[in-house]
């Protein structure tokens, strides 16, 4: 009995962790007026969940969230320009898209793929922030070569956010109480199963 609820405590105290980060991220979003907040407050919230996942699970939440924020403001920023850059090319792909005059044939195919790669691409980024010490594009060209040797957990980024999509639309006020922990989570935990193989396989070599 005392085990079963021990288990049911343990639950709700992560179904709280999980709802309180994601207040603060949308909290600090704002107290960043959403252009300059939104990327340290993402950069923040992956790092508490890789934080977490690394066994640091006690540590204060709000005092050590503001301490991210603070620390990497700058640096998230910057990197925040380089994806805004990315989306801009999503978006002209998808308004080239929808504004041809022909149905769509294999020649769109290019353009599919080169989204699903930006995509993709951009589950690493943040993962990959958090994790290594390294300057702006030193990082974007080690989130890259990890994405094009980890296929397995980019599938597997892709199987479970999709799911966890068609969740959240079928119960939208989840999204606004666990949606970016959700996602935080899901890409950080694969995203570090990943590190862990490329530097077992760079120790072993």
């Amino acid at each position: 009995m005392n085990n079963a609820m021990g288990k049911l405590y343990s639950i709700f105290e992560w179904i709280t962790r999980f709802a309180f980060l994601n207040l603060l991220w949308i909290l600090f979003t704002l107290l960043g007026g959403v252009i300059l907040g939104f990327y340290p407050a993402t950069i923040s919230m992956f790092a508490m969940v890789r934080d977490w996942l690394r066994g640091k699970s006690d540590i204060p939440v709000f005092k050590n969230y503001w301490n991210y924020y603070k620390q990497d403001f700058w640096k998230s920023n910057l990197l925040g320009i380089f994806i805004n850059v990315l989306f801009a090319l999503i978006a002209i792909d998808i308004y080239y898209i929808q504004h041809a005059n022909e149905q769509l044939t294999w020649t769109y195919v290019p353009l599919f793929a080169f989204m699903l790669i930006i995509l993709i691409y951009l589950f690493y980024i943040f993962p990959s922030f958090v994790h290594y010490d390294l300057k702006i594009l030193p990082l974007l060209k080690n989130a890259f070569l990890i994405m094009i040797i980890s296929p397995i957990h980019s599938f597997l980024m892709m199987v479970c956010l999709i799911s966890i999509f068609f969740i959240m639309q079928a119960v939208p006020a989840l999204f606004f109480i666990f949606g970016g922990t959700t996602y935080a989570f899901i890409t950080t935990w694969l995203s570090l199963h990943a590190f862990n193989k490329i530097q077992e396989k760079q120790q072993a070599n």
